[in-house]
Parts: structure tokens; sequence; C-alpha cells
């Protein structure tokens, strides 16, 4: 990408996410943090057709800094979501998907979506090819922004998750800023149509291959031991 500015680079992701089903309908969205300030597409908008002047600029406590000059635009109704995801993990970059595999692996899992020994999965900082990987999943509300408290309470219980899963809506992902955001967020999409694929076969994505190895980490010196004891 050769945007030179935050405002330049979610015109650009918007772009990119509309041609992979991600933002349609208007849904969906993205916000990057940057010198202390909070760059947000707006609510309710065609997301391929927002232009740079479109975007919010925002303190990072949700202060509005530079509104657009079209006064029928609002922040993006996910603000409070992605304000989480900036005071509890730091994050620099929150991307929310509407994506049709993320959808429908949530009608599939209780509390957490869950797969293992899958490449992409290294993609997700923290994780490697033999762990357990883990996405929390929260029900749904009528109004987006009721959401938050929901999504804090996955957040603070899945501290090695980059993402949370909303059951029959999509997901909000993230990273330290939007090109780690962006590969999270295309990992997590190939893992969530992987694991429907697999289901469709009759294999389960979360179930450790007949003689693979499941791992926990915690031996000494950060020492991976297979699950059950030493080799």
């Amino acid at each position: 990408m050769q945007a030179s500015t935050p405002q330049a680079v979610i015109v650009e992701l918007c772009k990119l996410f509309y041609g992979l089903g991600w933002v349609t309908g208007t849904g969906g969205g993205i916000s990057l943090r940057e010198g202390g300030r909070v760059y947000m597409a707006p609510s309710g908008v065609q997301k391929e057709r927002i232009v740079e002047s479109d975007i919010y600029v925002m303190d990072e406590k949700g202060g509005v800094l530079e509104a657009p000059a079209n006064t029928s635009l609002s922040p993006s109704e996910c603000a409070p979501l992605f304000f989480k995801a900036f005071e509890l993990r730091d994050a620099g970059a929150v991307i929310h998907s509407h994506g049709m595999e993320a959808m429908l692996v949530t009608l599939r899992h209780g509390e957490r979506f869950a797969c293992t020994q899958l490449e992409m999965i290294k993609g997700i900082e923290g994780h490697g090819f033999f762990d357990t990987l883990e996405v929390p999943i929260v029900d749904n509300t009528a109004r987006e922004r009721e959401l938050a408290d929901r999504m804090a309470a996955a957040i603070e219980a899945y501290p090695k998750s980059r993402a949370v899963l909303v059951r029959r809506h999509g997901v909000y992902i993230w990273g330290r800023d939007w090109v780690q955001a962006k590969t999270h967020a295309e990992c997590y999409h190939y893992l969530f149509e992987a694991s429907l694929r697999m289901a469709a076969m009759g294999v389960d994505a979360a179930e450790t291959p007949a003689g693979g190895r499941a791992l926990v980490h915690g031996g000494l010196d950060g020492e991976i031991i297979p699950k059950g004891g030493k080799p």
C-alpha cells in the first residue's frame, strides 16, 4: 500500500475489504490509532466509496477533534468496541468484519472457536503450528455499541486471542498497527473458512490429528511439552 496518512490507509483498506466481502452493505469498519489520535471510518456508509475527508479524527477518550464536512455522517457504531481493544490490548488498529465465514463459524461453536495444527495459525501473534488457537464468541445485541461490555469481558478472559467473534454477526480483530491487524484478519478468516470446510468433510479442526502432537506451554525456559508428559 502506498497510502501516506491514516485517512488514506483507511480508505484503501475499506476498498480492499469490500472486495473480500468483509464490509458490504455499509457493515463493518476499521479504526487506526496513531500519535495519540484515533482515526475512524463513519457509520452507515458504503465503505468502498468513502474518501479521506469522511474520516473522523478523535482523541484517545473518544472526543471528536476533526469531523467530516458532510454533517450527515456520524462516527462508527463500532466506536466503543474499537476503544476496548485500544484500551485493553494497546491495539494500534482494529478491523470489524462481516465476512460470511466469520458469521457462519459462530453457529457451530459455543463460547469459543478453536482449531489446531493448521499452518495459518502461525500468522497470529503468540501462536505456533502445534498450539490450539481459541477465539471467544459473544452473543449479539440489537445495537452494536451495546456489545462493548461483552467484548471487554471476552478480551480479558482470552488474553492470547487477537479477535472476538460475535454470534450471527461477524468478528473484531486487532493488531499493534494496521499491518499486523490486516495480517491477523486474513489469517483468522482463512482459519474460520478452513474449519467450516473441514467440518463438511467430517474433520474437527480443534482435534489433534492422529499421530500428531497437542502441546502446552509452561516448561522450563519456555520449553514446549507434549500433553501427557515428556516424550
